[in-house]
């Protein structure tokens, strides 16, 4: 069973920048591609960026895309979200991800994530 620690949640003000880390711990993490999804209060979870098993492929939101970046770094077993000129729609909690299955390129969708972060809160002041 694979565990999920997310960290570097927090305020910021707009157009400023955060980067988000997720350290994975128990099975084989280099075997998994792994996501960001974020719920804002009062919305369902959505999907934000993924990252192949390999770190050789990555996908984002429309809604993110050209402002973040995703990163893994297998030797660390960790996964990177790089936010910048973050805006106030970004604020929500954001949880790092496994898929359910290995090898493959990263879900766009919440409900194909197998395993879950804790979430940390982000927000962004106008």
């Amino acid at each position: 069973q694979v565990q999920l620690v997310e960290s570097g949640g927090g305020l910021v003000q707009a157009g400023g920048s955060l980067r988000l880390s997720c350290a994975a711990s128990g099975r084989t993490f280099t075997n998994y591609a792994m996501g960001w999804c974020r719920q804002a209060p009062g919305k369902e979870r959505e999907f934000v960026a993924a990252i192949s098993w390999s770190g050789s492929a990555t996908h984002y939101a429309d809604s993110v895309k050209g402002r973040f970046t995703i990163s893994r770094d297998n030797a660390k077993n960790t996964v990177h979200l790089q936010m910048n000129s973050l805006k106030p729609e970004d604020t929500a909690v954001y949880y790092c991800a496994a898929d359910r299955s290995r090898y493959g390129l990263g879900p766009r969708v919440p409900h194909e994530y197998g395993t879950w972060g804790q979430g940390t809160q982000v927000t962004v002041a106008s």
